[in-house]
Parts: C-alpha cells; sequence; structure tokens
C-alpha cells in the first residue's frame, strides 16, 4: 500500500502534484511582498462584501473596507446590487464613512459632491465654473463588478476574473443542498490581530493542529486521518470532509462509552446512548437515520435535499487565497482573514454564523453563546487578546497567530518543514508564488 494512503485519504480525482518551493519567512514579515500582494493577489479574486439581508430597501449601503481600499455596494431601485470604490471623484474624499447605512442619494461630506444611487453625479456647487460645463451627468463613480451567490453579496477589483459562480466552483453545485439561500448571519465579529493573514490561512489548509489547538472537538470530530477526505481543486480553492457525530479514531484517543457532547447530540435525537457503549462509531449511521425521519418535523425542511454525509459530517470548503466555510447541516461559518492597511505583521480576523430559519425556533447556539435567531444578533470588532471572544473555536485557532509571527522573525527559521497531510499547504504557499514572484 502506498504510504500516504495509509495516513490521509486524498481524493484521487481532485489531487494535483506540488512542486515543494520553500515557504519562506519574508511572505509573512516583508513589506514589500505585501506590496506584491496588493499588486498582484487581491484584484485577481472575488472579496465577500455581505449579505443580502443588509439590503432591504433601495439606498442601503454596506461598505467594505480593505487593507487600503474601501468598497461601498450599493441597493438600486431596481433591487440589484452595485459596488463602487468609495472615493469622490472630484478630491478623492471618502463617501460613507460608517459600515452600514441607509440614503437616498450619496453626498460627499467635502463639497457637497451629490450621486444618484447607480453612481451618476447630479449635484454640485457652481456647476458652470466648469470647463466645458456642468459635470453633472457626466461624471461617474468608479465602477466594481459586484454579484451575488446563495445569501452573499461579493465584489472584485479586475474584469477578467472569471464570473463569480465560476470562480467559486465546486463549490456552488457541491453545496446546493443545505438551500443557504435563506440562511440568516446571527454572529458577525472581527477582530485586529498581530501577525501576518496567512497565518490563520496556513491554519484552515490543514487539521493537523486539531489534537494539540481543539482537543474538546475529538470527542464528536473524528480527525482521523484514515477518516478525512482532502481535494484539491482547479479552481485553487479546496476542501476537507470530515466525519462528525462520532468520536476521534486517532490511537490516542480511546473510549468504551459515548463522550459528551455525542452522548447530548444523540439523545436530542431520541437514540439512547447507552445502547452505543463498545461501538460508538455506530452512532453516526443512527443520527443520519434520526435525521432523515425526524428532522423535516421540527423544521429542518433543507434535510431533505442531503445527501447522508452532509447530514452529519463537517465540510471545511477554503476558498483561496482568505476564505472558508466550514459547513454543518445546522450552521455556516465563514472564516476569513484580511492583511492589514500596511503592516505585514497584522491583519483582520473575520467571523460569521449564518443559520437556516426553522420555524418556532427562536434561538441558536453559536460559539459565543445562545443568541436569538435573527439577523446580526451581535456584531462587534475588537482587539484580539482584549478578552471579547470571536468563537470558542475561533478563540483557539487565534491563539497560536503572535507567538509564530514572533517565530517567523527569527533568523532560526528556514522554511516549513511538512507531513503529507498538510499538503494543502504546500499548494496554498505555491499558487501564491505563481501570482506574486517575479510580477513587477
Amino acid at each position: 500500500m502506498n504510504v500516504q494512503a495509509k495516513v490521509s485519504r486524498y481524493s484521487q480525482e481532485f489531487d494535483p502534484p506540488v512542486r515543494g518551493d520553500t515557504i519562506t519567512a519574508d511572505r509573512y514579515t516583508s513589506k514589500a511582498w505585501m506590496d506584491k500582494e496588493t499588486k498582484h493577489l487581491w484584484p485577481k479574486v472575488w472579496h465577500l462584501g455581505g449579505v443580502g439581508a443588509e439590503f432591504e430597501e433601495p439606498g442601503d449601503i454596506v461598505r467594505h473596507n480593505f487593507a487600503r481600499e474601501s468598497v461601498i455596494m450599493v441597493k438600486q431601485e431596481d433591487g440589484s446590487i452595485r459596488a463602487f470604490y468609495n472615493t469622490c471623484p472630484h478630491r478623492g474624499n471618502r463617501l460613507i464613512l460608517g459600515d452600514v447605512t441607509s440614503v437616498p442619494r450619496i453626498v460627499c461630506g467635502y463639497h457637497n459632491w451629490t450621486y444618484d444611487l447607480d453612481g451618476t453625479l447630479v449635484k454640485v456647487q457652481d456647476p458652470d465654473d466648469f470647463e466645458g460645463g456642468s459635470p453633472c451627468g457626466k461624471v461617474h463613480l468608479s465602477e466594481l463588478r459586484c454579484e451575488t451567490w446563495g445569501p452573499f453579496v461579493f465584489w472584485c477589483m479586475d474584469d477578467n476574473v472569471a464570473p463569480l459562480e465560476q470562480w467559486l466552483s465546486p463549490f456552488p453545485e457541491r453545496l446546493i443542498g443545505y438551500g443557504l439561500d435563506n440562511w440568516v448571519r446571527v454572529l458577525n465579529v472581527s477582530a485586529d490581530c498581530e501577525f501576518n493573514w496567512k497565518i490563520i490561512r496556513d491554519n484552515f489548509n490543514e487539521s493537523y493542529h486539531l489534537p494539540t489547538i481543539h482537543p474538546e472537538l475529538s470527542t464528536f470530530i473524528n480527525d482521523g486521518l484514515p477518516d478525512t477526505l482532502f481535494e484539491m481543486y482547479p479552481s485553487g480553492h479546496n476542501s476537507m470532509w470530515m466525519k462528525g457525530h462520532q468520536a476521534t479514531t486517532r490511537q490516542d484517543f480511546h473510549t468504551a462509552d459515548v463522550p459528551a457532547p455525542l452522548d447530548e447530540i444523540a439523545t436530542a435525537w431520541g437514540i439512547d446512548p447507552a445502547g452505543y457503549s463498545g461501538h460508538t462509531g455506530d452512532l453516526r449511521q443512527a443520527i443520519i437515520e434520526a435525521k432523515r425521519k425526524l428532522g423535516p418535523g421540527r423544521g429542518y425542511t433543507n434535510y431533505n435535499d442531503m445527501t447522508d454525509q452532509q447530514l452529519v459530517d463537517y465540510y471545511h470548503c477554503t476558498l483561496f487565497p482568505n476564505l472558508t466555510l466550514t459547513m454543518s447541516p445546522e450552521q455556516c461559518q465563514i472564516l476569513r482573514t484580511e492583511p492589514h492597511p500596511t503592516d505585514p505583521e497584522k491583519c483582520v480576523f473575520q467571523h460569521w454564523c449564518l443559520y437556516p430559519p426553522v420555524e418556532g425556533m427562536k434561538e441558536v447556539v453559536t460559539p459565543v453563546g445562545t443568541l436569538p435567531l435573527r439577523h446580526d444578533a451581535v456584531a462587534r470588532h475588537s482587539v484580539y487578546g482584549d478578552g471579547v471572544s470571536v468563537g470558542y473555536v475561533a478563540d483557539q485557532d487565534l491563539s497560536i497567530g503572535t507567538s509564530q509571527q514572533q517565530g517567523l522573525n527569527s533568523r532560526g527559521f528556514k522554511g516549513c518543514i511538512l507531513p503529507r497531510q498538510e499538503k494543502r499547504v504546500q499548494r496554498f504557499h505555491e499558487l501564491l508564488n505563481d501570482m506574486v514572484i517575479g510580477k513587477d
């Protein structure tokens, strides 16, 4: 048997070769590298800007500050959403200063230049004082591409990047059974962090850290390598299927009884966990059958369109370069790091959680506790380390960021040494190299 097959399951269809490029420290510490990313990477990808629930009426605006750029997404009179750079063509002043607002027209606070929702200049001071006559109707806000998928609104700076659904491939097809279109974003938190954005991206491209950083997950998520499926797609994105509702099969974890919280999950679906002592692995199939039988009656109408795997497992969808969707049947987590405007050793971490709207359900359990099932029940920005949680598992992930950033600045670090299961980390950096290195 192939040695690689013994330690993990790479999809035969989606397992491209890697070159073995050295993963150097400068990509985490260098301002020059950061500047190349600004020029060659970030314009060439789609960016998640918001969710449809934020755009109820014409004039509703969501601002997305990204590095040194600022983008506003604006709901139009015809119901569509358009995106513009948040800069006035007159002298460059930023137009929208808050994260969300609703306006009849977009007005610059510097000289009162006024734009319709479609970005057309409609009013200026002293319109006759311009060479060639009034600029109204002739000047427009600089527009970006803006498209939607499911409940999400994306924008892109480059006209040559593939359309959104093509760029997202294969996830629109893979995730259709979850019925994400009407899911509700309940949790919307972010934090400033003292490390490069790629540190957490590396973290989400592997499960090697789970036994150390997230040991409590081993009781209900099977992170054993022979049971984990890795896939790497031609689009540059990748994924990981982890068996849920089953304790880990790693050698250092042994239990005869059904561990918590798996016992509580079983009980919630009408299953007596005591009947699975000594063969806890069989509980996963029993929960599938219970969800099929009881789920629709409890309001989980989306269960009907899910595969058995989707009903109980965790599908980690990692989109190149900086966006992760972690899917379970009752929750979609969005995890993302974005670069600091000027400092390569800082970033912004963002964590959203969306839930299906179940009839009669008023609350949901989130990574920061039980919250009302309504849009942005918790929305806040903090600084990591100030004691404000961004989610209990996410807090654990961020906990290694600062110390790793410090270590990457050491003369003693010569480049990453990776096991086979971290192949997705290797591929991520090789894709990054292809886009960033040697381009001016």
